[in-house]
């Protein structure tokens, strides 16, 4: 069962989270303060965009954490330990959430990076949230170019997913990609779709409304119709410079900027995160060390 009840994701639930790593304010709202408390606060946060949905909160803790050095393999990233995660997974359970995996492969793959937290995918309650915009290719450093990936390696780890929810016998999986730029997903027809899996394209990038909604636009011309279309909000970001976020009167908007879902399926999701900041990290072996420039993060979303 989904932590507040059911197997299947929508039409029943709108989910709202933050995302980050407890310590690293810089990468996100759940980074601030302490975990439990952020968690709770979600559910406050997420009110003015419930409109006659349950509320399903969702805790996106960077899993794989993208690394400015090489590290002793050479991929760019380090990952939490089990004893971290379970801590995520405890504040998670206890506040009736979802736990979403954001992975940051740097030089590694996607579906690597997946099979590593498999312990973590047996549980009904604990789907992944991909970042391609930190998916390099050899010769490529984080925070130099976005990075990218395609539908091929997408459709990988959904159907690695599926298997899982299938074998497993599990509720639905969530599985959320991010886009910042039209690149950053190439030849995406090749995801297909999968049973057990609620495939969310996240809508990246932060500013005023008038290109975040051009982003929005431009990047969901290639999405295919089973995938539910998503945005972020960047809370500081957004109104710096006499910016507004985008309200839930304006998120109803967007369903004219792309094609939503047959009406079998679920309507059309939106997420929305909360800041940006330079990426800090500590060292090669902690995700809190070692700076480098031009590195986004981002906080907390919302999606319908």
């Amino acid at each position: 069962m989904l932590p507040r009840g059911g197997r299947e994701i929508f039409p029943r639930y709108r989910l709202v989270g933050y995302a980050g790593v407890t310590g690293a304010s810089a990468l996100g709202r759940l980074g601030t303060g302490p975990l439990n408390q952020r968690v709770a606060e979600i559910e406050r946060k997420a009110k003015p965009y419930a409109a006659g949905r349950e509320i399903l909160p969702v805790v996106e803790v960077i899993a794989t954490v993208v690394q400015g050095s090489p590290g002793g393999d050479g991929k760019y990233r380090v990952r939490l330990s089990d004893a971290q995660i379970a801590k995520y997974h405890k504040a998670a359970r206890k506040h009736r959430a979802v736990l979403l995996l954001n992975l940051q492969p740097g030089r590694s793959e996607f579906i690597t990076e997946v099979k590593a937290f498999r312990k973590w995918l047996k549980e009904p309650d604990v789907g992944v949230a991909l970042d391609p915009e930190w998916a390099m290719d050899r010769g490529q450093r984080p925070g130099g170019v976005f990075g990218h990936t395609t539908g091929a390696e997408l459709d990988e780890v959904s159907g690695y997913l599926s298997g899982m929810v299938k074998q497993y016998n599990l509720p639905q999986k969530v599985m959320v990609y991010h886009q910042v730029a039209r690149s950053v997903i190439r030849r995406e027809s090749g995801l297909k779709q999968h049973a057990g899996v609620v495939a969310i394209k996240s809508v990246d990038g932060l500013g005023h409304p008038a290109p975040k909604k051009n982003t929005y636009r431009v990047v969901n011309k290639s999405t295919p119709k089973f995938v539910h279309a998503g945005f972020k909000l960047f809370f500081d970001e957004d109104r710096r410079n006499g910016g507004t976020l985008i309200l839930i009167v304006l998120i109803r908007k967007y369903r004219s900027c792309r094609k939503t879902p047959s009406s079998n399926s679920a309507p059309v999701l939106r997420f929305v995160a909360e800041t940006s900041r330079n990426l800090t990290s500590n060292s090669s072996s902690s995700p809190n060390r070692r700076s480098f420039r031009s590195c986004k993060t981002r906080n907390s979303f919302v999606c319908k």
